[in-house]
């Protein structure tokens, strides 16, 4: 992997403290996206009506 620059460094870190609920609403979605691509095929039943149920309390 390339080396950062020191001036990208701190533009990164400067951005991380300002966004953490962003930066952690990015990490959890990344985490749940993966769990779900990689879950056991006896669960998908389950997620799947977990995200119908969610999907009808937005509409």
């Amino acid at each position: 992997m390339p080396k950062v620059s020191e001036s990208k460094r701190k533009a990164n870190d400067k951005w991380d403290k300002r966004n953490k609920e962003r930066k952690q609403y990015i990490n959890r979605r990344s985490v749940a996206r993966n769990f779900i691509k990689n879950m056991e095929d006896e669960d998908v039943p389950e997620f799947k009506k977990l995200m119908e149920e969610r999907a009808s309390k937005t509409k």
